[in-house]
Order: structure tokens, then sequence, then C-alpha cells
């Protein structure tokens, strides 16, 4: 007899104005049947519903709830005959606050007189999530991120023909550049040798060989590979095991150019024989060379 598929279930929440709304349309344009706003009190015979119905619609269901519904909704899924995923969307309290003030909405604390000015709702809200975030969620800071950038991450972590699997992203970026706001890990590789001082090296970057190998050479580099893949090889395990579904490392060096680029390269290549890798460049650029 052919086991049926579990249904599968994302829960989005998250800060109020970090993209809960956007996210559930994106998911929607993705064939998931957004539920929002349902009520918390009525979670069992939702269950029931999901679990029992034939429909179609309900073998991929996005359900988007308040940071005050959230932790019962948690509880009332944690355990169900079916898949379970938690997209947390989180901003910068600067960005969220812009961002009220730009569409005039009312924040949820400011309408259900819970809090008395928008700095305060803000403020209350994140400490009443931050009791329940945990490694197994996917969490996406939403700041600096544009709707391309953000639909382009769902369809990599929700896709509905994708096998649930504990994946990698590998990111190069540049300290001068500001730090990635959703990284799990942040690797500084500003310590090793620095192609930027060769001359002939300078309009090149980590993505080109005489770079990659330039940096790959130096005994610095082989000694921190070896160490820094032993504790990969441990930490990566113990998040798969945990139940994590995606994890983040982001790799500095001063420019996001060279180093950085190098390391990201090898990371990616290394794991993704193990992994199913992805990886980015944030900040990797194509310089105008003077043999081109």
């Amino acid at each position: 007899m052919e086991t049926q598929k579990k249904k599968k279930v994302i829960l989005i929440s998250g800060m109020s104005g970090a993209g809960k709304s956007t996210a559930a349309r994106i998911l929607e344009d993705m064939g998931y049947h957004v539920i929002d706003n349902f009520p918390v009190q009525l979670i069992s015979l939702l269950v029931d519903m999901i679990e029992t119905s034939t429909d179609p619609r309900y073998s991929y269901v996005a359900l988007s709830t308040s940071a005050q519904d959230f932790p019962a909704f948690l509880r009332g899924l944690k355990g169900q005959n079916m898949t379970i995923s938690v997209l947390f969307l989180d901003a910068s309290d600067a960005v969220i606050l812009h961002r009220y003030k730009s569409t005039r909405r009312m924040h949820p604390l400011l309408l259900s007189n819970t809090c008395n000015t928008l700095d305060e709702a803000i403020s209350v809200e994140r400490q009443m999530l931050a009791r329940n975030v945990n490694n197994s969620f996917v969490t996406i800071d939403t700041s600096f991120l544009q709707e391309k950038e953000f639909k382009r991450k769902l369809e990599k972590y929700f896709s509905k023909s994708a096998v649930p699997a504990f994946s990698i992203s590998f990111v190069s970026f540049g300290y001068k550049y500001g730090v990635p706001m959703d990284a799990d890990l942040m690797i500084d590789v500003r310590f090793l040798p620095n192609p930027f001082w060769e001359v002939e090296l300078r309009p090149y970057s980590g993505n080109d060989a005489c770079v990659y190998n330039y940096v790959m050479d130096k005994p610095e580099t082989q000694e921190f590979i070896k160490r820094l893949l032993s504790f990969l090889d441990y930490a990566f395990a113990q998040y798969e095991k945990e139940g994590k579904n995606h994890f983040t490392v982001a790799i500095g060096c001063t420019g996001g150019q060279h180093r950085s680029v190098t390391i990201t390269n090898f990371l990616y290549e290394h794991y993704r024989k193990i992994y199913n890798c992805y990886k980015e460049h944030r900040d990797q650029k194509e310089w105008i060379r003077e043999d081109a």
C-alpha cells in the first residue's frame, strides 16, 4: 500500500513590517495555499482540516501569523503528522520604523492598545519573539533585500519540487560595505595574505585562477583551511541533527574581492559534494583590466 505523502506547512512569522505579506504573496505564486489571520483558538480544527482534506490545495499550506499568536500556532502544529517549516522574517528597528512611517499603517500592538508608541511596539514585539526563536527556523533579514532577491531566497528554501534537506549558503562580502544581516556564522579572513597588494593581481578576483591559487597556496591559508574544515564538519553535522533547514556562512575580507571570494569558492566546491549548497559573491565586482 502506498504511503500517503505528508502535507507541507510553512508557518510565517517575525517582526511586523519585515515582509510577511510579501512573503505570503510570493509563496502563493509558488503554489502554496495561503491562510492569513486564522483565529488561534481554532488551531486544532485547522490541523484536522489540513491532515484529512483531500483538496490538493491543502497539500502545501503557508500560514501567516502575528508575533502574539506565533507561540500558540507553533505548539499546535508541533508533533502533528505533517512537515512543518518556520519562516521567520526580521529587519532592523530603523528599517521597520521607516516602513511604518512611509506606509502610514498601524502596528498591531498599537491597534490592540498594548503599546503607546511605535518605538515601544517594535521593542515589545522583538522581546516577545526572542523567546521563541531557534536555529531550526529559516530566518531572512529583509532590511536591505529587494523583492527579486527575496523571491529567489523563498524559491530556494521552499520550492515544492525541492527535496527537504539541510542546505548551506556560502556568501563572500567586504567589511567596508557592511556585514550580511542574516548570516548564521561569520568568518573573518582579513588575516590571510592579501592579493590586493600584488600589483599584477589587484585587478582580478578570487574567481580568477591567479588570485585563487595565490591565496590557497599560502601556508597560512592551508593551516587555516585545515582547522576551519574540522570545525565546519562538526558544526554542520550538529545543525543538521538539530533539524535546521538552512545555514548561511558569510566569509569576509576588506573589500570582498580576493580572499573572501577565494575561500567561499573553496568551501562551496568542498561541501557541495555532501550538502545542497549555494554561493553568492555579494560585493565582487567586475573590474576593467588593462589587458581586456
